[in-house]
C-alpha cells in the first residue's frame, strides 16, 4: 500500500492566519461558521468583494467574535484557502487508497480528478486558486508538490533529480489548478474539454522528465 500520509503531512514551520486557535468544541464550531459563512460569500461574490463585516452578518455573529479569529479580510482569506487545501489533501489521500496506483501518471491522475471534484462539492473552493493575489507568500502548492514528488520516488524510484522533479511537479500542479479553475469559470460543474486538455498538457509536460506513463513499479 503506498504512503499516501506523506500527502497529509502538515508543514509546521507555515504561518498561522487564525489570530486565536480553538480549544474547545464551541470554538471549533464557531471558526467552522465563520469559514462556511466566508465560503458561501466567495462563492456567491468572489473573494475580492469577501468582507470581515458581510462574514459576520452571514454567519450571525457579531464583528468582535470574527476579530477573535481574523485580523482581517486577507487572514479570513488564507483560513479558508489553509481549510480548503487540508480537505483537498484528505481527500486526494482517501482516493488513492481506493485506486490502484501502478504508475506515477495515476497519482497525479487522481490529484487533478480531486481537484475538479472539490471544485465542484466543496463551498469557497476556488479561493485556492484566485486568493493567491492577496496571500502570494503562500507555500501551499510547492509543499504538496513535494510531497507528491517523495511518493512517487517511493513508490517509482529511479535515479532521477528530487529537486527537478519538485520544480516540475510544482509546475504541473500550478498548471493544472489554473485549468482546472478556469474549466470551472466556463461552467458550472466543469468544463469537459478543459478537464481532459489538463490532464494531457500535464501528463505531457511530466513524461519529458518521468517517462512512460505506463510504466509500473518494480517495488515489492
Amino acid at each position: 500500500m503506498p504512503n499516501v500520509d506523506l500527502i497529509l503531512g502538515a508543514d509546521p514551520s507555515r504561518r498561522r492566519s487564525i489570530r486565536t486557535e480553538p480549544t474547545q468544541r464551541r470554538s471549533t464550531q464557531r471558526l467552522d461558521a465563520l469559514l462556511d459563512a466566508a465560503a458561501e460569500i466567495v462563492d456567491e461574490s468572489g473573494f475580492e468583494r469577501l468582507t470581515t463585516q458581510m462574514v459576520a452578518e452571514r454567519a450571525g455573529a457579531s464583528i468582535g467574535t470574527v476579530y477573535r479569529y481574523f485580523p482581517d479580510r486577507v487572514a479570513v482569506l488564507h483560513a479558508l484557502r489553509e481549510r480548503s487545501v487540508r480537505r483537498y489533501r484528505e481527500r486526494v489521500a482517501d482516493d488513492m487508497e481506493r485506486a490502484e496506483l501502478d504508475s506515477w501518471w495515476r497519482i497525479i491522475d487522481v490529484a487533478l480528478d480531486a481537484c475538479a471534484a472539490m471544485y465542484r462539492d466543496e463551498p469557497g473552493f476556488s479561493v485556492v486558486h484566485a486568493a493567491r493575489r492577496e496571500t502570494p507568500d503562500d507555500d501551499i502548492e510547492p509543499e504538496l508538490a513535494h510531497r507528491l514528488a517523495r511518493l512517487i520516488d517511493d513508490e517509482f524510484g529511479a535515479d532521477r533529480d528530487q529537486a527537478e522533479l519538485r520544480f516540475r511537479l510544482g509546475i504541473a500542479m500550478e498548471l493544472g489548478d489554473a485549468l482546472i479553475s478556469r474549466a470551472f469559470e466556463r461552467d458550472e460543474a466543469g468544463d469537459d474539454r478543459y478537464l481532459a486538455e489538463t490532464k494531457r498538457l500535464v501528463h505531457d509536460y511530466l513524461a519529458e522528465f518521468l517517462g512512460d506513463a505506463r510504466a509500473t513499479s518494480n517495488a515489492a
